[in-house]
């Protein structure tokens, strides 16, 4: 099974939600408990290890804030 390791750029993330709709394994969610530097409920992964590497989150952001990696098995 490919492996991935997404990142965020919380600072710019505008909360929008799209990533978290799309992940096809449900490790996303946006964080309510906090507020980033521009005044958005960021968007983070809470599993990072089930993330498959897809790619979608990264592809969907309108904002460019998703990184995604394909690690070595």
């Amino acid at each position: 099974m490919i492996k991935g390791r997404v990142s965020f750029n919380e600072d710019t993330c505008k909360g929008c939600g799209l990533c978290v709709s799309v992940c096809p394994v449900k490790i996303l969610k946006l964080d309510t408990s906090r507020v980033n530097a521009i005044g958005y409920t960021p968007a983070f992964c809470f599993e990072p290890e089930k993330c498959i590497a897809c790619s979608s989150c990264a592809l969907i952001c309108p904002d460019v804030v998703i990184t995604v990696e394909r690690l070595e098995s």
